[in-house]
């Protein structure tokens, strides 16, 4: 089981970049420029984690060199990312860096697997987890939302977008599960959840976000920019909750509130537990205002 983790995570990462590519030629050859640019745009955000794994690099004392910025150019930074033992950006509390290890990519990883302890793999599997969930919020969500709303509301029989939208879900919900696999592997006396619990989670996250990503893109469909201001008072209802909260990963005042507003974008399709200890009574607030 500790195995099939990264290398379903490497499948479906795979798997949701081919079929973004061809999601791109496919509006591309058939003229339609306006889908086809939207479609480049919801790359753009997924660099903000290859910036922060070149970053995480650079922590190391060691400059990148012209193939690793390639890689993270091409947004492969995920299939091979270096990194220093304990070394964490300088925005992040000491005690909330996710790696140790000397090199923390889905390769090694799975390289790790057979022959590296568990504490190798865990040290590991750490930053791809966080990184992982850090580019499917940012590029994965947005490409899921426009070619949901692409196949709902313009081209009810588009195969190509239906499959890249059904891939992204997929891949977002695999990324939440594997974050929380991961979260849980750090609990003391915790040993890997087994494989019913995982395709429990995993249903569970496939279905949330699959039934509000519909919702908003009815929504949408309807009532046209409208939708924009129903997520608007979620996003604020929710960042206000959580800096009511005193979440502490960030240490600056600043950035404790950027992150505050961020993480509060992504409580309209799902919730994340970021603060350590019991959590049934924040997700329990969660479900009740986001109902």
């Amino acid at each position: 089981m500790r195995g099939a983790v990264p290398r379903l995570s490497l499948t479906l990462l795979a798997a949701e970049s081919g079929a973004r590519l061809c999601a791109i030629i496919h509006y591309l050859v058939r003229g339609q420029l306006g889908w086809f640019g939207l479609t480049i745009a919801c790359l753009v955000p997924g660099y903000a984690a290859q910036l922060l794994s070149i970053l995480w690099f650079r922590a190391d004392g060691h400059a990148p060199g012209c193939w690793l910025l390639a890689l993270h150019l091409l947004q492969l930074g995920l299939w091979k990312r270096p990194h220093n033992p304990g070394a964490a950006p300088n925005f992040l509390k000491p005690g909330w860096a996710s790696c140790h290890g000397d090199s923390c990519r889905y390769w090694d990883v799975l390289r790790a697997e057979t022959g590296g302890g568990a504490g190798e793999v865990l040290a590991q599997l750490g930053d791809v987890c966080v990184l992982r969930l850090l580019e499917a919020l940012l590029q994965t969500l947005p490409h899921l939302l426009l070619q949901a709303y692409v196949v709902v509301a313009v081209d009810p029989a588009g195969f190509i977008p239906g499959v890249s939208a059904g891939l992204s879900l997929l891949s977002l919900a695999w990324a939440l599960v594997s974050y929380s696999h991961f979260t849980c592997l750090l609990k003391p006396g915790h040993l890997s959840p087994p494989a019913a619990v995982i395709l429990c989670l995993l249903l569970w996250r496939t279905g949330m976000l699959g039934t509000r990503v519909l919702a908003l893109v009815l929504f949408a469909r309807l009532y046209s920019f409208w939708v924009f201001a129903v997520a608007g008072v979620h996003w604020l209802l929710m960042s206000f909750w959580l800096g009511a909260q005193q979440t502490d990963i960030v240490a600056q005042p600043c950035r404790w509130r950027l992150f505050n507003c961020l993480l509060g974008a992504v409580y309209i399709f799902c919730y994340i537990n970021v603060r350590p200890g019991p959590s049934k009574t924040r997700v329990a607030v969660f479900y009740a205002v986001s109902t």
